[in-house]
């Protein structure tokens, strides 16, 4: 089953926590803290397969899951790593969170971007043993993972993309020009999935892409929708195909670019060469006829070839002009490319963000990416892991600032979602 847009739920692996332990052995007196460090949470990354074509396996794993790192131990050893699941998608994938924002791009074999990464094992004691602490009776939890809901979206990379009306001759043209084997017959929607095909040409292999067909409202969910048309935003080049056939062959041009203006992306702007297929079927003089029509109706915009993609009539003169279309494309890119690259983009890195102080009654909640990490790592019933975690807060200044807002004797202080635990002013 081709599936090309599913929902899932990544869960990366919890840090393990911190050990506290202290050294008993025979004629060793005063061991000292020998707690270890958690392992760390296992990453879930994302990559690139050309052996992928489909979203299928993931339309009923709902959940993505790497494993979380053991607790230290005693004598200073570490909790073992969570190993990182790696999660193999087709290339063309792009991943974004449910608000729309891009986590990644999968653009090529074999590229890796890691997506959701592991909590960080907690400290164990014997991290924190110094010439003024020399016996911590306490040490770090470990950071959860991180979780994300994700939605994965495959949008097929190929060179040029074949759009038209049902029954236009689209499957038997990438049959014509490729290695491509699509289901055909005379009926509408034939084409249920993209198809894909190469093409050769100078030297060059352009990857060609059939389009299950557009209908009139397509952008408004009617026919097959206009879902497909994901598998063309990548495109460098359309072809527009039109059945030489049609009684209103102006009018099935204009439905075609007005379903392309009318998705999310216009893709109308994109270069484009219409071709008039099956002319095999007609007489020369009705030929001359619908192929007057069809070039008032595109107007400069684009050439018009006369076709029959059955009887490959005129397909090597169609191929050229689509090769010409993709080089002309393509060094319009790599210019763009290298102005970008000559400017320098300064942002704030949201990382170093320092913390806030929110008052709420007699409460607090103090926030920042900072100070919620070492409270999501401090044990709230270790006296001496509370006493640490006030340290560090009055070393960041977030004391002295309650104590300017006047915060009472007793007053609570949350951190974050305040799903951590609070501490008493």
């Amino acid at each position: 089953m081709f599936v090309d847009k599913v929902s899932v739920e990544l869960r990366a692996g919890d840090g393990g926590n911190g050990a506290v332990s202290f050294r008993h052995e025979k004629f060793i007196d005063r061991g000292g803290p020998d707690g270890g460090n958690g392992g760390r949470g296992g990453d879930i990354i994302v990559v690139a397969s050309n052996r992928q074509n489909t979203l299928a396996k993931f339309r009923f794993q709902k959940e993505i899951v790497a494993p979380s790192g053991k607790a230290g131990a005693k004598r200073q050893k570490a909790g073992r790593s969570g190993q990182a699941n790696e999660v193999f998608l087709p290339v063309g994938t792009m991943i974004t969170d449910l608000k729309g924002n891009t986590l990644a791009d999968l653009v090529q074999e074999d590229q890796k971007v890691l997506i959701a990464k592991g909590g960080r094992g907690g400290f164990g004691n014997a991290h924190f043993k110094s010439s003024v602490r020399q016996t911590p009776r306490f040490a770090e939890k470990g950071d959860p993972g991180q979780q994300i809901k994700a939605v994965f979206e495959l949008k097929m990379i190929a060179d040029v993309g074949l759009v038209g009306l049902p029954n236009a001759g689209k499957s038997t043209l990438i049959t014509s020009v490729s290695n491509a084997r699509p289901e055909i017959a005379n009926y509408p929607f034939t084409t249920l999935i993209p198809n894909l095909g190469v093409v050769d040409i100078h030297d060059s292999s352009l990857l060609f892409a059939d389009i299950p067909g557009l209908i009139r409202g397509a952008s408004l969910g009617k026919g097959l929708g206009d879902e497909f048309l994901r598998h063309i935003e990548r495109t460098k080049v359309l072809v527009h195909l039109i059945d030489a056939n049609s009684e209103q062959i102006e009018t099935d041009y204009k439905v075609i670019r007005e379903e392309l203006s009318a998705y999310k992306i216009d893709l109308s702007q994109k270069p484009f060469v219409v071709a008039l297929n099956k002319i095999d079927s007609l007489s020369d003089e009705q030929i001359e006829k619908q192929l007057k029509i069809l070039k008032k109706a595109v107007g400069k915009n684009a050439k018009v070839i006369k076709i029959s993609a059955l009887s490959r009539l005129n397909i090597k003169p169609l191929l050229e002009e689509i090769y010409k279309n993709v080089e002309q494309y393509t060094s319009q890119q790599e210019e763009v490319a290298i102005d970008e690259e000559a400017l320098v983009r300064i942002t704030l890195d949201e990382s170093e963000k320092s913390w806030e102080i929110k008052q709420t009654g007699k409460n607090y909640q103090v926030t920042g990416e900072k100070i919620e990490g070492f409270a999501r790592r401090t044990d709230f019933e270790n006296y001496e892991a509370v006493a640490r975690l006030k340290n560090i807060m009055r070393k960041m200044g977030i004391m002295h600032e309650l104590g300017r807002k006047n915060a009472e004797l007793g007053s609570k202080i949350y951190f974050g979602d305040k799903s951590s635990g609070y501490i008493e002013y």
